[in-house]
């Protein structure tokens, strides 16, 4: 047989037998006088037998072991690795389809958030946050938005203790009517600033409210993480080493130490720059500023990104409010 009688009869390519001449997959057979392949009965048992270790899902570095190993055991080895590797995969797999079957539902019920899709935990609390909004007269402020975006992102990215801390003052701030309704009163007011200078008397007035509205138990993993960087410092283009908490590099920068957070917070419950984990916290609003799990450089530099994509004065009500909860923290630590 010559090479393409022989691709065609196994039902794979000329190029594909070339390729595995190459790697030493298979034997060179050998050649007429006029220089071409002549392949005989076992080169196409051994191409047929390529061909379904490669189609169980070897890798060609793999198929070589195996058919370089006459006894078969180098087989037996090959094939009880790849059963457990597919045995991983069909449970990976099985929950993403059970996750993609929560978002169907959600789909289907007009449930799924626009910054989806996010955990079945988040969705609950933004829908929660959606009736909060709609209670109200007027368009959801954009500063409720941002937040729902920054909190998608968290929700992705956050290591799972930050997560969980973060879900749990969100849940607050959604579950109570209340603090709901001062998280929103705080959207608008960060709002209206978008278009203000820093000196704007509304952005004391926006500190005062989010510090007002952090329970005590969102400063309490501050106070046991240790910092007291202030969240100006690197702003300013100062060093602070004598407050920054652990994993939070050397510099006091905005989001650094362990939890100083750096989301711009507006809203009741807002845990500006008080998140337990080093890094940046996770948004501009009520629940900002939780500790996003993002260690050392990584989180200074998206507090600082943070930081950039909002106004001026927005930007100067996260750096007060945040210098005050983590000075609050110390002092009663």
């Amino acid at each position: 047989m010559r090479i393409g009688e022989l691709a065609a009869l196994v039902g794979v390519s000329t190029r594909t037998v070339r390729h595995y001449h190459h790697l030493g997959l298979l034997p060179e057979p050998r050649r007429r006088a006029n220089g071409y392949r002549e392949y005989g009965l076992r080169d196409a048992v051994e191409l047929a037998r390529v061909r379904r270790l490669t189609e169980l899902g070897l890798g060609l570095d793999e198929v070589r072991d195996v058919v370089a190993d006459d006894a078969g055991r180098e087989l037996y080895e090959v094939l009880a690795e790849l059963d457990a590797d597919l045995a991983r995969q069909e449970r990976a797999i099985g929950e993403r389809r059970e996750r993609l079957a929560g978002l169907l539902r959600q789909a289907r019920d007009g449930e799924l958030p626009a910054e989806g899709p996010v955990s079945p935990e988040f969705a609950a609390v933004f829908a929660e946050m959606a009736r909060a909004s709609a209670a109200r007269p007027g368009p959801e402020p954009a500063m409720a938005v941002k937040e729902r975006e920054l909190f998608a992102m968290l929700d992705a990215s956050a290591a799972p203790e930050q997560r969980d801390w973060a879900l749990a003052l969100v849940r607050h701030i959604a579950g109570d009517p209340e603090a709901a309704a001062r998280a929103y009163e705080i959207y608008a007011l960060m709002d209206e600033l978008a278009t203000a200078r820093p000196d704007d008397p509304r952005v004391e007035q926006a500190v005062l409210a989010i510090v007002d509205s952090v329970p005590d138990g969102v400063l309490r993993p501050l106070r046991a993480g240790g910092t007291t960087a202030p969240a100006h410092a690197e702003a300013h283009g100062t060093e602070d080493r004598s407050g920054a908490g652990p994993g939070s590099g050397a510099e006091a920068e905005v989001g650094a130490g362990s939890g100083a957070g750096t989301d711009a917070g507006a809203g009741s419950g807002a845990a500006i720059g008080t998140g337990p984990g080093s890094g940046a916290g996770t948004g501009p609003g009520p629940a900002a500023g939780t500790g996003g799990g993002w260690g050392g450089g990584a989180g200074a530099a998206f507090g600082e990104a943070l930081l950039a994509d909002l106004a001026p004065a927005q930007a100067e009500v996260v750096r007060r409010a945040m210098t005050v909860l983590t000075e609050r923290a110390a002092e009663e630590r």
